[in-house]
C-alpha cells in the first residue's frame, strides 16, 4: 500500500527548516517533484510555519520536467 501522508503536504524535514530559518523580507517560490499528488497546502504551511518572508504560489513539476519547462515557468515569475 502506497504512503498517501505527504500528497499534498510537504515532508516534515522541510517543516523543521522553515521554523529554523529567518526568510526575513525574501521573496519565497515554492515547488516540488511528484509523480501524481500536487503541491496542495504545502506552501500555505510552508509560509505559516516560517513567519516571515514573501511566499508566492508554488508549482508541481513531474520528475521528467524539461529544462526548458522550468525555464518558462522561472521567467513567467513576477
Amino acid at each position: 500500500m502506497m504512503n498517501q501522508s505527504w500528497w499534498g503536504g510537504e515532508p516534515r524535514i522541510m517543516d523543521t527548516f522553515v521554523e529554523s530559518y529567518d526568510f526575513g523580507d525574501a521573496t519565497v517560490i515554492p515547488f516540488c517533484t511528484s509523480s501524481s499528488s500536487g503541491i496542495g497546502r504545502s506552501g500555505k504551511n510552508l509560509a505559516d510555519l516560517a513567519g516571515s518572508g514573501n511566499w508566492l504560489d508554488g508549482e508541481r513539476f513531474s520528475g521528467s520536467v524539461s529544462e526548458d519547462e522550468l525555464r518558462t515557468w522561472i521567467n513567467g515569475l513576477k
